[in-house]
């Protein structure tokens, strides 16, 4: 069993490299920060508070209640994943050599980039952060069609469906992934299917991500909680690169946290939300957890159920359902402080995250 074999030196080492992964990432992240928030206030790259929503709807409360937030600076997600990669570009070729060097053995095994394990979640983090970077920076410039400039919906989804659709060919056709794993029952071959199943997972977690992220900290705070959660499945699952992965990518959002909270000195940004939130979903796949992902990140399900609510009950009977939606927005508008929205949040999500927990535990098969 993991509870026995964790005991052994292998084991230890492994873990402790989870550990101190994390804490290099928190550490650069941290340390990165006042050079980021520079650039950003100098070039003031900061977000505009809209008036208006997509469908061209005058918005009651949102632009009021956050009308202070205007020119706050925005692609704060860039904190996040630029700590990623350079974390994984410089262990990948400097841990070996100085390993070499310094005759230490256990700088090598920092390297948590892999093939099987960590490439996957890497090309996805890269591909959606460019295109959340893109429309960020259509929205601050007021570039395209949008209402308030921005990348359209439906382009920003086109792209998603595309990014998503090449994962889950690789998926598919490369690695031979056509199973579902339902914990405590099995696995289940589902064929065909599984390419519309990873597409719905990614796309739908990036979208969900997007839509949490109106608030300081909130975003982050759930998302740091997930991908703690999905490095603890993973440690049990023996994939300790991706634990690593996962642990790295917490690390540096915990940073980000720590100037996210209110008030925001900046924001994620698409860039950040729509890249992380993905990632979570490839790594939700990869560790075959697709059932404990909606107790992960409860709090996605919730704003996202909100939002589909507002909008078919708004369409056929020209009402609201919510003052505002996404629901974070709906206890603002009743006179919540931000803070308290997103403190609870992050409570009920880690409560029930749990449970996810406990799922893809049991899914480990353990």
């Amino acid at each position: 069993m993991i509870l026995a074999q964790i005991q052994t030196i292998p084991e230890v080492l492994a873990i402790s490299k989870v550990l101190i992964l994390a804490l290099l990432s928190f550490t650069l992240a941290m340390a990165l920060t006042p050079l980021l928030a520079h650039f950003l206030y100098k070039y003031k790259i900061g977000i505009q508070i809209k008036e208006k929503s997509v469908s061209g709807e005058k918005l009651s409360y949102v632009n009021k209640m956050h009308a202070h937030k205007s020119g706050t600076p925005t692609m704060g997600g860039i904190l996040i994943w630029g700590t990623v990669f350079f974390l994984a570009t410089t262990m990948y070729f400097l841990a070996p050599f100085l390993s070499e060097k310094l005759q230490c053995v256990w700088l090598g095994r920092l390297d948590f980039v892999s093939r099987s394990q960590t490439w996957l979640p890497l090309f996805a983090l890269a591909t959606t952060a460019m295109l959340g970077l893109a429309d960020d920076w259509m929205s601050i410039k007021k570039i395209g069609s949008n209402k308030g400039g921005g990348m359209r919906f439906a382009w920003r989804f086109a792209w998603m469906i595309a990014i998503s659709l090449l994962g889950a060919w690789w998926f598919y056709n490369k690695l031979g992934w056509d199973t579902i794993h339902i914990p405590a029952i099995g696995d289940f071959i589902i064929g065909l299917w599984y390419i519309p199943l990873f597409i719905f997972v990614i796309v739908s977690t990036a979208i969900s991500s997007n839509e949490t992220d109106g608030l300081d900290g909130l975003n982050a705070g759930i998302l740091a909680q997930a991908f703690v959660v999905f490095a603890i499945i993973s440690v049990f699952q023996d994939k300790m690169n991706l634990a690593a992965f996962c642990a790295v990518v917490a690390g540096s959002i915990v940073a980000f946290l720590w100037f996210n909270f209110y008030p925001a000195r900046f924001f994620m940004g698409d860039t950040g939300a729509i890249s992380l939130g993905a990632t979570l979903g490839v790594v939700a796949i990869l560790t075959d957890s697709v059932i404990a992902l909606p107790f992960v990140v409860s709090i996605y399900c919730f704003e996202s159920i909100s939002v589909v609510i507002q909008m078919f009950s708004k369409k056929f009977f020209k009402r609201k359902v919510f003052l505002a939606a996404p629901i974070h927005h709906h206890f603002e508008a009743k006179g919540w402080h931000e803070t308290k929205v997103t403190v609870r949040f992050w409570i009920i999500n880690a409560i029930i995250g749990l449970v996810g927990l406990i799922i893809g535990i049991v899914g480990s098969g353990l």
